[in-house]
């Protein structure tokens, strides 16, 4: 049984969505120097079960990288709509940020999406 499911999850029993989760949208913003910066807008919140994977540790260019996939599930919403995530987006749990890879239906209802995301945090 993978943890936040309840047993026999895709076989009629409902993941348990016990995680608050921000859906944030990057937004190109001026910096006052005639370039861009990036920023992160909350488009909303979105309740989740997150499944990590096995992490791996690189070297970044200053920093020695943790990255831990993650299969993050969250209600059901129709593509086009902004309540479901998409893979330029990312979801945030304070100061954890998960950066989505991929969107797919949990179920054959679409009831429920998987979003195969991955966090990374300095080492």
């Amino acid at each position: 049984m993978s943890a936040g499911f309840t047993a026999g999850f895709g076989a009629g029993a409902a993941p348990v969505l016990n995680r608050r989760l921000h859906l944030e949208q990057a937004q190109r913003v001026a910096d006052g120097a005639g370039g861009y910066a990036t920023e992160w807008a909350v488009l909303g919140t979105l309740w989740a079960s997150i499944a990590p994977g096995t992490g791996t540790e690189r070297a970044g260019e200053l920093v020695t990288l943790a990255s831990v996939p993650c299969r993050i599930t969250v209600r059901g919403a129709p593509v086009g709509a902004p309540s479901r995530p998409r893979p330029d987006q990312r979801l945030r749990e304070g100061p954890r940020v998960f950066r989505i890879l991929a969107v797919t239906e949990a179920d054959a209802r679409g009831a429920y999406l998987t979003c195969f995301a991955r966090e990374e945090v300095p080492a």
